[in-house]
């Protein structure tokens, strides 16, 4: 596959001329910017010359090669010039079959391939989103590791202790619990599958921290309108991002959530949304009017059309894909620092935020719990502690306060 092809600013010669034309036809359906698409056209003009200079065949143009060529790139240009750049026209040509399909890696044996089930039983039986299943095989690839070659039976609740303690010094409260929480899920898990001789996680307890968790923070209802107000002044992004917060803000969705809220999700005849929430549990909710008008908004002028995805949130740079849980979080984040809002925490906050809202107005931790789809009473009782007010209502004065 030879030949040459001139654009309207490129001139590509070589093994990659002939799909030129393809690739620049591809990269106008898929949205991108004529300034995007003249880059990327010379990214395939570059990546022709190196492959035609070399005399590598396309068939050949591996995983490694595509380091080397990466590499080479890196030294002699300051832009563009790692494998995320060429993301783009790589993924053309292996879906076009002119160069080989990445390689894949098959784990077979020692900690690697127990890292790998216990990820894929996370995903897959318990259900757990994937930022969490990160975390988790994160938390525990350290004492998968120490235990390398050796039988897993050989592992001790001493020795688990020994572990959580020693990466707990200096660190936060929430950090250590989650620590715990991942090390119980793998020897759970090891346990079920009979690779440990004894339930080594029945001896994993949380630990106690002083004074016990924050309360929540929430927005105050000034706070919320700033955070609407310093919203992004471009048409598109902000009938998005006004969406999403009124989702957030009204129905305490947690970012996941909202990136993966999809047409079929939403009821309008019933007035309903459909919530895919957290160990794939599925709620269904009233929608309100004002977050119905503001989904309306988006979807009828802020939305790019001819996706084909049915998801509903979008990137409005091309290529118009489906916005992930992390870009949530940064637009919310990158809106709290525009309006001055100060704290830890930011899309949760939002969800803080609702859940506040039930209790300030007169709706107990049921009430709060149902808006925020959580199992058990306990894990809403946090909410209890953040008014002070209320709380103040329902105990006596001690003895002597008033004197």
């Amino acid at each position: 596959m030879s030949g040459y092809y001139v654009g309207k600013n490129v001139a590509v010669s070589g093994p990659l001329a002939g799909v030129a034309e393809d690739f620049a036809d591809v990269l106008w359906e898929r949205g991108y910017s004529p300034r995007t698409v003249d880059v990327q056209m010379r990214m395939l003009r570059d990546l022709s010359r190196w492959l035609g200079d070399a005399g590598i065949a396309l068939a050949a143009f591996d995983d490694n090669l595509v380091d080397s060529y990466v590499a080479q790139r890196r030294q002699r240009t300051q832009t563009l010039r790692s494998s995320l750049a060429l993301a783009p026209l790589l993924g053309f040509l292996r879906d076009q079959g002119v160069v080989p399909p990445p390689s894949t890696v098959v784990v077979t044996e020692g900690p690697t391939r127990i890292l790998a089930e216990f990820k894929e039983y996370l995903l897959q039986v318990r259900g757990l989103s994937d930022v969490t299943v990160a975390s988790y095989c994160s938390q525990v690839r350290p004492l998968a590791l120490s235990v390398g070659a050796e039988s897993w039976t050989s592992l001790t609740a001493e020795r688990v202790r020994a572990f959580i303690d020693d990466r707990a010094v200096d660190q936060k409260p929430r950090s250590v619990q989650v620590r715990i929480s991942a090390v119980r899920a793998l020897l759970r898990w090891l346990w079920s599958r009979q690779l440990i001789s004894t339930p080594l996680h029945e001896h994993v307890v949380s630990m106690y921290a002083p004074g016990g968790p924050p309360p929540p923070r929430g927005l105050s209802a000034s706070e919320s309108t700033a955070l609407y107000a310093s919203l992004s002044t471009d048409p598109a992004a902000r009938l998005r991002d006004e969406a999403l917060l009124a989702l957030m803000l009204r129905l305490a969705l947690r970012a996941g959530e909202a990136a993966r809220l999809r047409f079929e999700d939403l009821n309008w005849r019933a007035g309903t949304v459909t919530i895919v929430g957290k160990r794939r549990r599925v709620d269904e909710l009233p929608l309100p009017v004002d977050v119905g008008k503001a989904l309306v908004a988006y979807l009828r002028t802020g939305r790019p059309t001819g996706t084909g995805h049915r998801q509903v949130f979008l990137s409005i740079d091309a290529p118009h894909v489906p916005i992930k849980p992390t870009a949530v979080t940064t637009m919310v984040g990158h809106a709290m620092r525009r309006a001055g809002i100060v704290g830890p925490g930011a899309a949760h906050r939002l969800r803080h935020t609702a859940a506040m809202g039930v209790i300030a107005a007169g709706g107990g931790l049921i009430e709060a719990g149902q808006l925020l789809r959580q199992s058990s009473v306990s894990a809403t009782a946090v909410y209890a502690r953040a008014d002070v007010a209320a709380l103040a209502a329902l105990a006596r004065p001690w003895p002597g306060e008033s004197r």
